[in-house]
């Protein structure tokens, strides 16, 4: 067993999440890899995928969390609460996508981008392992997670820690071999949406009716949303004459 008293780690889920958007955003600049002529187009698009992500993966956090909108919310709840990554990658991507019609830009995804997604959002997720949320079913787990509460639980956290960081190395060679061109965030959409969905079951999140929660709803959108997309830049790609 893994005994972690979360109580003087509450601090750590703002600061990993902060890190880990500044690894994404940041280090090294992802707008290197863009022509220069797009780079303009491409920082609005940044900007406008940025908010779409942050709306998404508040919306989805209410709804998954606090079952809104079928029940009210208050303004606290809506600025304090959580955030989830399914959220924020199907909010992110739909707002790209739009953005690139509206802005014509017509220059393939950042791979760049997408290969250091899976590191940032793993940093995150170390902020969620020592801050005690998204906690795993409780259970006889042999690597099981004891919080201050002293009951065992599922890794969820440890696990999807480790799957983000596997990704990344897995997405880092496909970049450095120039596989996956203008498709690694399509294959990461549908790598994340596939994980999720099994891990979500063993999760302490609130269940519908069916079994199934509201995250398991969105990684399903999450896995069409990456196959569509990588079809479509499969096609655009083979057009331009890989």
């Amino acid at each position: 067993m893994i005994h972690i008293d979360e109580r003087g780690y509450q601090w750590v889920y703002s600061a990993t999440a902060t890190t880990g958007l500044a690894l994404a955003l940041l280090l090294p600049a992802s707008s290197k890899t863009v022509p220069k002529a797009s780079r303009r187009t491409y920082a609005l698009l940044q900007v406008a995928t940025l908010l779409g992500a942050i709306v998404g993966a508040k919306l989805a956090f209410l709804s998954g969390d606090l079952d809104w909108p079928f029940a009210a919310v208050t303004w606290r709840e809506v600025v304090f609460s959580g955030r989830s990554i399914t959220g924020g990658l199907l909010g992110g991507f739909l707002t790209a996508e739009v953005g690139k019609v509206l802005l014509a830009y017509r220059e393939l995804p950042n791979d760049w981008f997408a290969t250091k997604l899976p590191l940032s959002i793993a940093v995150g997720r170390v902020g969620c392992l020592l801050a005690g949320c998204c906690r795993g079913m409780p259970g006889d787990y042999r690597l099981g997670l004891v919080y201050s509460d002293g009951v065992p639980r599922f890794p969820a956290q440890l696990v999807e820690l480790v799957f983000q960081v596997v990704t990344f190395g897995v997405a880092f060679v496909a970049y450095k071999r120039g596989a996956l061109r203008g498709r690694v965030f399509a294959s990461y959409m549908i790598a994340y949406g596939c994980f999720r969905f099994v891990i979500e079951g063993l999760r302490e999140t609130r269940k519908l009716g069916s079994g199934f929660s509201m995250y398991q709803l969105f990684s399903v959108a999450l896995v069409a949303c990456g196959a569509a997309s990588f079809a479509w830049y499969s096609r655009a790609v083979l057009q331009r004459g890989s």
